[in-house]
């Protein structure tokens, strides 16, 4: 992320504290990152998706636009936010496509390097979703961490600030929940 956090984080507070304008301020200097996000989510897709990056960013602006209750926090937050919402999209849009096609391809994402994988592979973004609700039952924060990391871009640092543990907490879960998806994901 690029961007410098102060004058993120000040647009935020702002716009938590009622300020209008200060969301039309804020759009323009995390689109940039919104698009790099999206688009690092689809380098790693199959060639055959329908959904395109702006797509993708544009619909988190929509629903960015809707949170009226969100007490933005922090440049980390706001993105923290975006994360969920990209997961929330791009499932969504997965089990519309696989639902549509009764079977046919399913939407996959290559998750080598996110999941520390030792071998490129493809694995369907349903599946990965279906796991990390698992993982979540087991252990919300260690679910979070790889929804912070792998959708939202976030650092250690970062989902350490988002999760208000220690950056040492979070290479632990991280570490520990990859070893999980990547067994439960070899199941399948």
């Amino acid at each position: 992320m690029s961007l410098p956090t102060k004058d993120v984080t000040q647009l935020l507070l702002d716009w938590r504290g009622g300020d209008g304008n200060a969301l039309g301020q804020l759009m323009p200097l995390v689109s940039d990152d919104l698009r790099r996000l999206a688009r690092s989510r689809f380098n790693a897709e199959r060639g055959d998706h329908t959904l395109q990056a702006t797509a993708l960013v544009n619909e988190v602006y929509l629903k960015l636009i809707d949170q009226r209750r969100v007490r933005w926090e922090s440049r980390a937050h706001f993105f923290a936010i975006a994360a969920t919402m990209m997961r929330r999209i791009l499932v969504s849009h997965a089990r519309k496509k696989h639902s549509a096609k009764r079977g046919g391809h399913e939407v996959t994402l290559a998750l080598d390097e996110a999941l520390g994988v030792a071998q490129p592979q493809n694995m369907d973004l349903v599946a990965l979703d279906d796991a990390l609700t698992q993982l979540a039952e087991i252990s919300e924060r260690q679910s979070r961490v790889i929804e912070l990391r792998f959708f939202g871009g976030l650092t250690i640092e970062e989902a350490a600030e988002v999760l208000e543990v220690s950056p040492a907490t979070v290479k632990l879960d991280w570490s520990m929940a990859r070893a999980w998806l990547f067994q439960q994901l070899k199941k399948d």
